[in-house]
């Protein structure tokens, strides 16, 4: 069984939705795929909620009881490790990860983020591409490497930018096509994987 271990900071609408993928599409019994537990960086997250709700093992660790990032993604990676993953998966995990943690699971780390990449990395991507008048927006899955937001892209998902879009409206959109092209992209690179 190739085991999913999802990070999370927030709500995990995108955790959510791969979590629902992989059961409506059956990817234990046809892929030999499952979401085995779900972390976060803040104890109170929504998201790990959810996932306890759903019977899926849930953990937290608080970064600021670090005193180093290192410190943190090693005791991180440790807990992730618990739960043999053959893929770590960053949905909605607001931290930069060390080079040290994105070494250990290269290849098999992916990350969503909310812009067509390599347009507006970083932060405020929707506000950005309205100021810069671009025509369309959307959302890229791609591999994780030491270098922010510039991983191999494995998926993207497109939106057009509406007249009057405001930065909040268009999140909406592309949050709804981050929902569709994620579940598809984990599945694939589980593929191959092998």
């Amino acid at each position: 069984m190739k085991n999913i271990v999802i990070l999370i900071s927030g709500s995990g609408s995108n955790m959510a939705a791969i979590v629902n993928a992989s059961r409506q599409q059956d990817w234990a019994g046809r892929h030999g795929a499952r979401v085995v537990a779900v972390l976060s960086n803040k104890a109170d997250a929504a998201g790990l909620a959810w996932a306890r709700a759903e019977g899926i093992a849930t953990d937290s660790l608080d970064h600021r009881a670090f005193d180093s990032r290192e410190a943190f993604d090693a005791a991180l990676a440790e807990r992730i490790d618990s739960h043999a993953p053959a893929l770590v998966v960053l949905a909605g995990f607001m931290r930069i990860l060390t080079p040290g943690f994105v070494a250990r699971y290269a290849g098999r780390l992916v990350n969503i983020h909310p812009s067509l990449l390599p347009a507006f990395p970083g932060l405020h991507t929707h506000q950005r591409a309205i100021d810069a008048g671009c025509e369309v927006a959307g959302a890229t899955v791609h591999e994780v490497t030491a270098e922010l937001d510039c991983g191999p892209i494995l998926a993207q998902g497109v939106v057009p930018v509406l007249p009057g879009d405001t930065a909040p409206v268009l999140a909406a959109r592309v949050l709804a096509q981050e929902h569709a092209i994620y579940p598809r992209a984990v599945l694939k690179l589980l593929h191959r994987l092998g």
